[in-house]
């Protein structure tokens, strides 16, 4: 059975350095990038796939959808993973899924909303809802650590630091 080692949200899912030090993470032999778009794109999932291979990990891209299936029929068969998605909607529905996680990082989020978007770290934006999410996942659907920290070097920031935030 395999696991995943870390999940982590942000929009540019794999990029430079810091993919290359989370590679690096123990136990860590492949890369799951879990988002519609780019797995349906084939010039983008190609792209995504080089620059995953770039890390020495196996790269697989795929739908929210394939990877509920993938867990529910082979629980990732031998792939300890760091699995990357855009959006803490996608992980909050892998999760909610019985998708297993005990630590999430928040790496970068922009601001889609003025409105509702909360500049919460230096290279993230949430709103209430996906604030309320991350909350659930922790207290709910043993998340048991969620901090948001863009790259390795950078200082952390707890979910409780942030959720204070929303008063939550």
């Amino acid at each position: 059975m395999g696991e995943i080692n870390l999940a982590r949200v942000d929009e540019r899912l794999i990029h430079g350095q810091v993919m290359m030090t989370l590679s690096q993470k123990s136990g860590v032999n492949s890369i799951f990038v879990v988002d519609e778009v780019v797995a349906k794109d084939p010039f983008m999932r190609d792209l995504y796939k080089s620059a995953g291979g770039r890390t020495g990990q196996k790269t697989i891209v795929i739908t929210p959808d394939k990877a509920k299936f993938y867990w529910d029929e082979f629980k990732f068969k031998e792939y300890n993973c760091i699995l990357i998605a855009k959006t803490v909607s996608v992980i909050y529905d892998l999760v909610s899924h019985g998708v297993p996680m005990k630590e999430l990082n928040i790496g970068g989020i922009a601001q889609k909303d003025p409105e509702k978007d909360l500049l919460v770290t230096k290279s993230v934006y949430l709103n209430r809802a996906d604030a309320e999410k991350l909350k659930e996942m922790n207290e709910r659907y043993g998340v048991e650590t969620i901090y948001f920290q863009a790259t390795p070097s950078a200082p952390k920031s707890s979910l409780k630091e942030v959720l204070t935030k929303f008063g939550l």
